[in-house]
């Protein structure tokens, strides 16, 4: 059993029809507030109350307790490309799936995320858009079954609607270039674990931006799946939305399985799909 079978089977359809009317939604005014806080623990949620059962099912997540961390900054620097850090200690349970959820964005569904054992303890990080001051939540379903949920509350205003950073023509010329960076590699007594940064050329256009010179919008055209593997063994997949930034990063760590490449294959809402075999670097 997994996250996606206890989803409420109207899910996909709802997503699509949130999709669909993005541009109709209306954002409510954001509080302000210049007092800086030691921690953003998440916030009461009316909005959530009304999404879980349609995301999650009957699933009933528990605190994670620090079994599963999420990092998020308090106040964004920038709202369309907010980092978000999953982690978990040693010894913590394994998770075999986990849902990246955005409350308060048109869609709220970041992101699916399948794992594997080589990526336990899980160490991933992203990038996502927040529209609004909204609670960032991650929902962990373990190998047992049981669900964990961890999350931060964000202050950050208009992510899905700003600007895309290149225009049309460069966006689309550099579509689907892909690079890997190695940041490290430890050994434990499991072997080796490398961390590594994989950076890819999408728009990722959210459906709410507009075209700089027509001022009309820019139909949404995203990376949908994503997956890495080393070899033949899959490290994760991740089942994307709106909310994924622009030209994506994955930062995580996993362990190896002795093949010296990763094998990424990505797939966008229009078909086109981006196959690249990238070779590990050499620790530096």
């Amino acid at each position: 059993m997994c996250i996606r079978s206890t989803l409420n089977p109207s899910w996909p359809a709802r997503r699509g029809l949130l999709a669909a009317a993005l541009v109709s939604l209306m954002l409510a005014p954001a509080p302000t507030d210049a007092t800086a806080a030691p921690d953003n623990p998440m916030q009461p949620s009316p909005v959530w109350d009304d999404l879980q059962y349609d995301i999650l099912g009957d699933l009933d997540p528990a605190p994670a307790a620090g079994a599963l961390d999420l990092s998020a900054p308090f106040r964004a620097h920038d709202p369309a490309l907010v980092p978000v850090r999953l982690t978990q200690p040693p010894g913590a349970p394994e998770l075999r799936e986990l849902v990246l959820v955005v409350d308060e964005n048109p869609a709220p569904v970041a992101a699916t995320i399948t794992l594997s054992p080589a990526m336990h303890p899980l160490d991933l990080e992203l990038r996502v858009r927040v529209e609004r001051y909204s609670n960032i939540r991650a929902i962990g379903l373990t190998t047992e079954g049981a669900g964990l949920m961890d999350g931060r509350f964000v202050r950050a205003t208009g992510g899905c609607a700003a600007p895309a950073a290149k225009d049309a023509a460069a966006a689309l010329a550099q579509m689907g270039q892909m690079r890997l960076q190695h940041l490290g590699t430890v050994r434990d007594d499991g072997g080796q674990r490398h961390s590594v940064k994989l950076m890819l050329r999408h728009p990722n256009y959210s459906g709410l931006q507009r075209d700089q010179r027509t001022l009309l919008n820019i139909p949404a055209h995203f990376i949908d799946v994503l997956e890495v593997r080393q070899g033949d063994d899959l490290l994760f997949a991740v089942e994307g939305g709106i909310s994924v930034s622009e030209d994506p990063v994955y930062q995580f760590s996993f362990r190896d399985n002795g093949t010296e490449w990763l094998d990424i294959r990505a797939t966008d809402t229009r078909g086109s799909v981006f196959v690249r075999r990238l070779p590990l670097p050499a620790a530096p």
